[in-house]
């Protein structure tokens, strides 16, 4: 069980142990596998550098993005989305999302429908302006990296795969700080 009492840093620390951006704070850097972490860290920042880009020249915020993300992935899944599930998925609020489903509702890129198996029940589609916009914007980035994926070994790619779901699942399972 770890000690919840913290010490100050002792003088004779590096400052590169009390740098939390240095790979030494929380890792030993003589660990090779450290840069594979590097590049992990690297390319989680990166997508949401892209993810803020993309939102902000489609005048939404991230979370809005996001749900109309969430809403063409369950389209093409053939998976009618519920609002009550794209409140699960964002972690708000059902009042939030309504206004968030409102606001991409008035901005043209959702639109709500009858639900297909229950008349009870609405879902959340996606609209053909919002598709465009996505479309627009990240199909030359998929092509590059697809291009990128098919540069691995094809005999370490499903290494490479598993790899990297170990790591989200790893990222998954991280509970909330109480």
């Amino acid at each position: 069980m770890a000690d919840d009492t913290a010490s100050p840093p002792s003088p004779e620390r590096s400052a590169a142990q009390c740098d939390p951006s240095s790979t030494s704070y929380w890792f030993d850097e003589r660990d090779t596998a450290v840069t594979v972490l590097q590049a992990v860290r690297e390319v989680q920042e990166a997508g949401r550098e892209m993810r803020r880009r993309m939102s902000t020249g489609m005048s939404m915020n991230t979370t809005d993005l996001e749900a109309v993300r969430h809403a063409i992935a369950h389209e093409r899944a053939g998976d009618p989305l519920t609002p009550k599930a794209l409140s699960r998925h964002l972690g708000i609020s059902g009042a939030s999302t309504s206004k968030l489903i409102d606001r991409l509702t008035l901005s043209g890129h959702l639109v709500r429908a009858d639900h297909p198996r229950d008349r009870r029940s609405v879902v959340v589609l996606a609209t053909d302006h919002a598709h465009d916009q996505v479309r627009e914007r990240l199909s030359d980035m998929h092509d590059r990296m697809l291009t990128v994926a098919r540069s691995v070994p094809e005999d370490s790619r499903a290494d490479t795969a598993e790899f990297l779901q170990a790591m989200a699942e790893c990222l998954r399972a991280e509970p909330a700080p109480r």
